[in-house]
């Protein structure tokens, strides 16, 4: 009974491993389009200093808190926001599933973000941690909550891609 438990974790654990990687490849890609398909519909999506969070204050860079506002994130990415053009490259590492409650796992996972200009320019962008509620939904792994919790003191140019 216990093998079978093993394998049933060791099985979900591999379907928010790919998650995670399939959905910094989406930002990496400049495929914006697709990125609220991560998503539940109830949702949140938060980009916070670690301060903040450690210190239970809300205030956060970006705050989104259903799909629809993450659609409407993109939009404004895409019609309305001007910045200079860039790619970014994540690397993520350490992805753990910290605890589970019924159906929802929670997931951290360290980020830093590299961020390249059209000069050619690559510099360190952001660092943090994701703290990730996964659900399944028809079978497949979604964030109920995404948080990017960032250690990084200063954020070097206009926050406008998601990270």
């Amino acid at each position: 009974m216990k093998e079978l438990q093993l394998k049933e974790l060791s099985a979900v654990k591999d379907e928010i491993e790919e998650l995670i990687h399939a959905y910094v490849q989406c930002i990496d890609d400049n495929r914006l389009e697709e990125w609220p398909e991560f998503f539940t519909e109830d949702c949140l999506y938060q980009i916070i200093s670690r301060e903040n969070y450690e210190r239970n204050m809300p205030a956060s860079i970006i705050y989104c808190d259903s799909k629809g506002m993450l659609k409407d994130r993109v939009t404004a990415h895409r019609q309305a926001n001007i910045f200079e053009k860039h790619v970014y490259r994540h690397l993520v590492s350490n992805i753990r599933i910290i605890n589970q409650e019924e159906d929802a796992y929670t997931v951290h996972t360290n980020y830093a973000i590299f961020q390249t200009r059209l000069d050619g320019y690559s510099e360190v962008y952001n660092v943090g941690r994701y703290i990730d509620t996964v659900v399944f939904e028809g079978g497949q792994a979604k964030f109920k909550e995404k948080k990017a919790v960032y250690d990084s003191l200063v954020i070097p140019t206009l926050l406008v891609t998601p990270i």
